[in-house]
Formats: C-alpha cells, structure tokens, sequence
C-alpha cells in the first residue's frame, strides 16, 4: 500500500508528536525530527514521511497530500488528539476507502478509547509500531499482526503485544529518510547548532522517574542498544548527506547510561571529528564525561527536575542534589555546555519548594534551561498519583494554541501560582547580569545567532505576558 506517514498539523507550531518528548508548543518556536516515523518510512518501499508542523503544511493541506495514499499512518499525542481525531475524519471524508491508523504514547495507553472516538481511525498500532505498520502495507490482515487493536463485529480486538525490538541494527536509518522526505533547515532548537540532525541510538530508559511518559508507555524500561558500528555508520552517512550539518543530537532516552558503551562510541566517534550533543544524567561521571568531551561532545541535555531532594524521592528520579553539583562542576571543568531542564508541579511540590528550585538552578548556572509545567500522561505512574489523591483538575493540559497550563493543583498550591512560578523562573534566570552579558556577546560576535536570539525573544515575551495575565485572572478555580 502507498503510505502517508504523517506527524499531524495539531497546533500551529506544534511538535507534539512523533519525537517530541514534552507534547506542547514551547516557549520559542523548536521542532525535533519525527524519528519514530523514519523507521516504516525506510521499511516500506512506496511511501513518504510529512512533517506538517515544521514544514508549515496546514490541516487542509495535508488531506489534499494524504489523497494520493492508500495508508495514512498518524503519530498523536494526548494534547493534540482531538486535533488529530478532526483531521482523520477530513481525510475519511475526501477518500472513504483509504486506511488510518493512529499510533503514539495516548493510542498505546488507550486503545478503546481511542478507537471509540472516531470511527476515522482504522486501528492503533500499540507502543513499538516499526513492523505493526509496515507489515499491514505489505497487505497483511489486520488479525495476524501483533500489537495492534481494530474493531470487529461491533466489537474491539487487541491481537497480543509485540515484543520490544532487540535488534535495533536492522532498522533503516533515519538519515536517509530525511534526506528523501525532509528539509534539514526547517528543524531548529534554540541551544543546538544550526542546522541540526537528530537520532536515536538506543531505545527504552531503566530510569523509573514517575513523570516521564516514553518508557512507561511506548518504548519500555528494558534499554536497548544499537551497535557502536551502526551508529558511527549513522553519523558518517549523515555527514555525507548533509555536509553543512553542523551538529548532530542523539535524542534516546537516555543516551550516557551505560559507561562501556559510551566509552566504546566515543571511540568510534573520535575518527570521525565531528560535533554532537546528547541526552543525559546527573550521574554520569567525569571519566565519561572527559571521553565524551574527546569525542567532540559539545552539550548535554540533562532532566534536574527539582532542587529539593523530598521531591526528587517522590518522582523516584534516581539522582541526588549532590550528585547534580557534582556533574555540573565536571561539566564545567571540561567545557561542556549543559541544558538543564526543571519541572514545576510534582508530588510534594509547594511554594517552599520551589522557591528552593530556583536557587539550584541559579547555582548550577546551565548555559540554557526549560521550565515545564508537570502534566500527568495516561499510564504514568505519576497520573495515577493525582487520581489516587484528587489532584487533577477539570481542566485542559493546554490552551487553544497548545501552549502548556496546568491540570493540577496541590493543597496550598493552585494552578495560577505554578503558571506564576514558572515565569518568575525564568525571570530571574535570565535577567541576571552575567546570563544577559553571556547572550548578548553570542549575539555580537555571530550575526545568524543575532537574528535567532532576536525572534526567539519576541516569541518568548509574547508567551510570557500571556501567561502573566492566566496568573493574575484565573486564580483557584
């Protein structure tokens, strides 16, 4: 069957599927590559991988595109899911023959619930969805593949799970999918280098953090490694592809967590001379870190969470507020650029809290950070928390834009002071006179980085006085 991969138009500027680890549209315009849709893409001979969001392909434009395939694979997520839902039934409407299917986190997690919702949605194929997809394209009946749900006689059938791929080497790479399908210069991310490419060299996470949804609800605890070969294969042909990429991002869960393997990739890497950054934890230590720094790693991306070691205990987070410092002074040490990322709202949080937060943070000092708002996403351990206490709220994880608000309040913490909390993070972060010095002397020295620090700053002040007006008006409601 000739197939439509596609990561949905939801929100404008929305990447909120298909890569995206926090589903919402960011302070400042970023789009990650949709890598879990590479993998069908490069498996099934007749198709093509449209990334609506970044390359501006509005709703109406997109069922026009999906008229010329047989199969429409849509990648979802819990915020854009009614979005998603509308678009399938336009694409139903135009073309009633032609198959859709849903796949992602929310689908995985809920199944009948997400078939009940529109009769659009030919099936979900659940978690891993590589060869769920691919092997219905290739014409096989929807009862002999596992790991997808369907309806039948008036009824749902879930055929059973598949089993998480081990051989990760026998995938396509992604890379090249993006060459055929993709424009590299339409992915931006404001502390990666321009243009950028991203993949993945490992699956799963054995981290047990209670918020976080890929490893609780599509690509499991159970890590899974692709070959230091493979990926040193990857990267060369990236480079080959690409020659005016300037940096490559690993985007697994977690890239630096097993030292033997991280030692071994660097030394596939070191030949290459090329620069890349990475995904990784507070408890990485210095000898990886110096190996990884060798092998021309420029920045990581590391999840702090919070300042306050009771909360870090409630999320099950598996690093300590010592060990941070630690990592950060060796970051340091090194030259090694950290983008820590912080997260408001998490069992225990309070105004003590995160006052407490904000002050780690300013002593870590990252080059870059992100503040998030704690959204619970079906089949984390952390949604089933708030239900258990009776902390979730009514309200959408997100407003008509698809910008973060919150859905939860705690005793003696409601919904307006977490959206506060955040924009007083960010305040005081980076109006400090050094960080303002640290911005200002990129943007003199490199004209490209001054128009780029010019637009996201618009973007930024923008979302920035909306958010002070949900906090001034809202209140505990």
């Amino acid at each position: 069957m000739k197939t439509l991969l596609l990561n949905p138009p939801s929100f404008e500027n929305f990447d909120g599927g298909a890569g995206s680890r926090w589903p919402a549209v960011r302070e400042i315009t970023s789009f990650w590559y949709p890598v879990w849709l590479t993998y069908p893409a490069g498996l099934i001979k007749e198709s093509r991988l449209l990334d609506a969001p970044s390359h501006g392909v509005t709703p109406e434009q997109t069922v026009t595109i999906a008229m010329d395939y047989d199969f429409v694979v849509v990648f979802t997520s819990t915020p854009g899911f009614r979005n998603d839902v509308h678009l399938a039934e336009l694409i139903k409407k135009a073309k009633p023959h032609i198959k859709i299917a849903f796949v992602g986190p929310h689908v995985s997690v809920l199944p009948e619930e997400s078939l009940n919702a529109s009769t659009a949605i030919d099936f979900v194929a659940r978690k891993e969805f590589d060869f769920s997809v691919t092997e219905f394209a290739q014409g096989k009946s929807l009862e002999t593949i596992e790991g997808v749900s369907f309806r039948k006689d008036g009824t749902i059938v879930h055929t059973p799970d598949r089993e998480p791929l081990a051989d990760l080497d026998s995938l396509p790479f992604a890379v090249d999918v993006y060459k055929r399908d993709l424009d590299i210069t339409k992915y931006n991310v404001p502390f990666l280098l321009h243009p950028y490419i991203a993949f993945y060299s490992s699956r799963g996470c054995p981290a047990k953090c209670s918020y976080c949804l890929w490893p609780q609800t599509f690509s499991g605890h159970r890590w899974r490694t692709r070959s230091s070969d493979n990926v040193a294969g990857e990267v060369r042909r990236a480079l080959e592809l690409f020659p005016n990429v300037r940096e490559i991002f690993f985007d697994d869960d977690t890239f630096a967590w097993g030292k033997q393997r991280v030692l071994e990739i660097c030394e596939k890497f070191k030949p290459i001379n090329f620069t890349w950054s990475c995904t990784a934890r507070a408890h990485t230590d210095y000898e990886t870190l110096k190996a990884m720094k060798d092998a021309g790693c420029r920045l990581l991306i590391v999840g702090f969470e919070s300042g306050d070691p009771a909360v870090l205990k409630n999320i099950e987070k598996g690093a300590t507020v010592e060990q941070a410092i630690t990592f950060m002074k060796n970051c340091k040490k090194l030259g090694i650029l950290v983008h820590g990322d912080y997260i408001f709202g998490l069992p225990g949080e309070t105004r003590e809290t995160i006052e407490r937060t904000m002050k780690f943070a300013e002593e870590l000092d990252c080059e870059t950070i992100q503040v998030s708002i704690a959204h619970p996403y079906p089949g984390t351990a952390f949604n089933d928390y708030l239900l258990k206490h009776g902390y979730l709220t009514r309200h959408e994880m997100s407003d008509e834009l698809g910008h973060q608000l919150p859905n939860i309040q705690y005793p003696g913490l409601d919904r307006h002071q977490i959206v506060d909390a955040v924009e007083q993070f960010y305040g005081r972060y980076y109006f400090r006179p050094r960080i303002i010095f640290r911005i200002l002397r990129k943007a003199v020295f490199d004209g490209k980085e001054r128009r780029r620090l010019f637009k996201e700053a618009k973007e930024y002040l923008s979302l920035r006085a909306k958010r002070k007006r949900f906090a001034k008006n809202v209140g505990n409601d």
